[in-house]
């Protein structure tokens, strides 16, 4: 009898290019940032206060969501400021990362506590520098001769799952302007800087993230920029002017500082907030009479964040952070829902609310589990706080 040859296991597809889902997951990010920023903007119209979505949430929805979006904003970017910590000290000193990721958070806390005013100028200039990099690398890469439009992978092979996953993990850097409506008390004529700011802010963002992508996925493909760890510095080698990757790595370290500066500035006004509310201790609400800033805000801030970055690792910090700051722009949606009851005006804060939900689980589940679980941690606080006021008070 014959024996029926056994079948050959059908091969499995080869898993997608860890960076394949770039621009597609670009795409995405962008357009949920831009209803946040539309959303944010408008309430920020109205309400020019320090504290953003925590001002918007508590007196569009109420108490708790507001305090919600304080504690997904103040937990979330105070993991995205020992992230970029991290980054400055990987840049600037490999073997030592973490202590010179705590050095760079003692000097920018120090200039933040200076005044706005400061932080502001010294914000410009980090600013300038790092565009010029920035251009520089996208010049070489397009014109090294070494650049194929074949490269650009659309994504499809990442699924839809990995699509998802990519633009919440690019997220994290698009959030920076939420730190333009934290600061509504230090900014002249805030109902009308604001709104036109984060837009603005937004569009220039989305334009340099873009034309970066695309000139490094040219030179680089989807596989090699996904196994980078350097991949502004590998697409300068790849395009054959391996002298430029010293300056891109400064320029690099030196947008992770420009990063950090202004994150601890704005998680600091949040902190303000929450402590004139009595959501954290009162002494954080004082505000220097000299310089006009919440110094023990700031000084609080910058010392956890200095614990962190002594500790965490730079991976996992940046999912938590959109986790948390996906959160925050949730409640803001859903405040600015309420502005405007005309159908076509709930439209983009409806698109917003959405995206960030869908966003905030398709990222790692390691992510999903310890930001969920610190959130659920503030809403427990949040409750026996309420019940221990109610006892004092009956």
């Amino acid at each position: 009898m014959r024996v029926p040859p056994v079948a050959r296991p059908a091969r499995a597809p080869p898993p997608p290019a860890p960076g394949s889902g770039l621009l597609p997951g670009l795409a995405l990010a962008a357009l949920v940032a831009y209803c946040n920023a539309m959303s944010s903007a408008r309430l920020a119209a109205r309400y020019p206060a320090s504290g953003g979505t925590y001002v918007y949430g508590r007196e569009r929805l109420g108490a708790f969501w507001g305090y919600l979006a304080g504690w997904a904003f103040v937990v979330g970017k105070t993991a995205s400021c020992a992230a970029m910590a991290l980054t400055v000290g990987a840049y600037v000193w490999p073997g030592q990362a973490h202590a010179v990721a705590v050095a760079a958070v003692v000097a920018l806390t120090a200039v933040n506590y200076g005044g706005i005013h400061k932080s502001a100028w010294l914000t410009r200039v980090i600013v300038a520098v790092v565009l010029a990099v920035l251009a520089a690398v996208v010049v070489v890469c397009l014109t090294s001769g070494r650049a194929d439009a074949g490269r650009l992978d659309i994504g499809l092979s990442a699924g839809a799952g990995g699509v998802l996953q990519a633009a919440g993990l690019l997220f994290f850097a698009f959030a920076g302007y939420a730190r333009i409506a934290t600061l509504g008390e230090e900014v002249r004529d805030p109902a009308r800087t604001i709104p036109r700011a984060v837009p603005l802010a937004l569009g220039i963002v989305l334009v340099v993230y873009a034309c970066v992508a695309v000139a490094v996925l040219a030179v680089l493909g989807a596989d090699r920029l996904g196994h980078a760890a350097a991949p502004l510095a590998d697409a300068v080698r790849a395009a054959g002017t391996p002298g430029l990757a010293p300056v891109v790595r400064t320029g690099a370290a030196v947008a992770a500082l420009g990063s950090l500066l202004a994150l601890i500035l704005g998680v600091s006004r949040t902190t303000l907030a929450m402590a004139r509310d009595g959501h954290l201790p009162g002494a954080l609400a004082a505000v220097h009479p000299r310089f006009r800033v919440p110094h023990r805000a700031e000084l609080a801030v910058g010392a956890v964040v200095a614990v962190l970055a002594a500790t965490v690792d730079v991976r996992g910090a940046i999912g938590f952070s959109s986790f948390g700051v996906l959160a925050y722009y949730a409640v803001a949606n859903a405040s600015a829902w309420t502005l405007d009851p005309a159908p076509r005006a709930r439209v983009v804060p409806a698109v917003g609310l959405l995206g960030c939900a869908t966003l905030a689980f398709a990222l790692p589940a390691a992510a999903v589990a310890v930001g969920a679980g610190v959130l659920a941690a503030g809403v427990a606080a949040y409750g026996v706080r309420r019940w221990w006021a109610g006892r004092r008070g009956a």
